[in-house]
């Protein structure tokens, strides 16, 4: 007896020392299943009722892989299983509202224990420490709403096959002979002569300023998936927004893709390589089209299905582009080496003062944009 009544005693103080549950909402939750391209999208729905016990505090049990929205906006995506405290006063503060609807989504998602649970607790002394990372996690896990990101791919990406569609009924041998997959590995450009005529002709700028679109909307993506508080600081967080910076990021992505083919063609006119600008701008410009056309198909798949994929998704495709920019700018070198009577150590300077670093700068900018 005096074992049962020990054993009772330390529970009854363990689940003080814990927190004290004030209110539960496990039998609260709502399905709220949405449908994809691959199927349905696991979700559960709650409304957390915050004008109650103001020095409460809402703890969070979420599974890995989750992704939580409060009131309609993306506020944190989890990647592995967490306990979090938030407090009441600080979520009142910040939405201003009684009443908000938490969505968590999930595939595998399941409620109760070793699952989905949200809790509201008494303020606890042991668990003091850790119950004022609710700043931490409203500063750090806030992220803008989804549906605007979602509207810009669709609007940005309609305009983009809608202009490659004109360009394709207006100049199609031509685009026929820039999306050549072959020319990559032969490049044939090699053997004709080009000059500053072709690439500033209508038709070719046309076609730069629908790479440059591509290029773009990678760009703003980027953006919005790693830092998002400088959209909202410079125009503010809408499709509408989102989509007049795009166009003007595209317009001024053009003109450095100008300005790349001008300094191209001084560098080889330094090392005294002829004609050969025209094809080395070419030959890369098409592993750009490719990689790119790549990888905006694949982040539109993301947006439209799994937002929470996208982020990490997103990291691979820019180093996969990355070593294939690369081995594109070796292959060039091994093309150059065979077709142009040149040196072997001035050919390699001439590839880094053209390739290499911009675009070890540019990757460099990047990467402190993820980080």
């Amino acid at each position: 007896m005096r074992k049962i009544l020990l054993f009772f005693v330390l529970l009854f103080f363990s689940s003080w020392a814990s927190a004290q549950v004030l209110e539960s909402y496990e039998g609260r939750w709502a399905n709220a299943s949405e449908q994809s391209l691959v199927g349905s999208i696991g979700q559960k729905e709650v409304y957390l009722a915050v004008n109650s016990f103001p020095q409460s505090y809402f703890q969070f049990e979420i599974p890995g892989h989750s992704t939580i929205f409060i009131d309609g906006k993306l506020w944190g995506l989890i990647p592995k299983d967490t306990t979090f405290f938030i407090s009441t006063a600080s979520i009142k503060k910040e939405f201003r509202k009684d009443s908000l609807l938490v969505t968590v989504i999930n595939d595998r998602i399941q409620v109760g224990e070793f699952g989905l649970q949200v809790t509201k607790v008494a303020k606890n002394t042991l668990e003091e420490e850790q119950v004022y990372l609710d700043k931490q996690f409203l500063a750090q896990q806030k992220r803008n709403p989804v549906q605007p990101l979602k509207d810009f791919f669709a609007v940005s990406l309609l305009l983009i096959l809608g202009l490659a569609a004109v360009y394709r009924r207006v100049y199609p041998y031509l685009l026929g002979v820039l999306l050549q997959p072959l020319s990559v590995i032969k490049a044939e450009d090699f053997s004709e002569s080009g000059g500053l005529q072709k690439v500033f002709s209508f038709d070719i700028l046309l076609y730069l300023f629908l790479v440059s679109m591509m290029l773009a909307q990678s760009l703003v993506t980027g953006i919005v998936i790693f830092r998002p508080d400088w959209i909202e600081n410079w125009i503010g967080f809408s499709a509408i927004s989102l989509l007049l910076f795009w166009l003007l990021a595209s317009i001024l992505i053009l003109l450095l893709t100008i300005l790349k083919f001008s300094a191209i063609k001084l560098v080889s006119y330094l090392f005294d390589l002829g004609k050969s600008e025209f094809a080395h701008f070419f030959y890369l410009l098409r592993l750009i089209t490719f990689g790119f056309a790549f990888i905006l198909l694949v982040s539109s798949f993301f947006v439209i299905n799994d937002f929470y994929v996208l982020q990490s998704s997103f990291i691979y495709l820019m180093q996969g582009f990355f070593w294939v920019y690369l081995f594109g700018v070796l292959g060039l070198f091994l093309i150059m080496m065979s077709r142009l009577n040149f040196k072997k150590y001035h050919l390699f300077t001439y590839l880094c003062l053209a390739e290499l670093v911009p675009f070890l700068v540019l990757t460099k900018w990047i990467m402190v944009l993820a980080q």
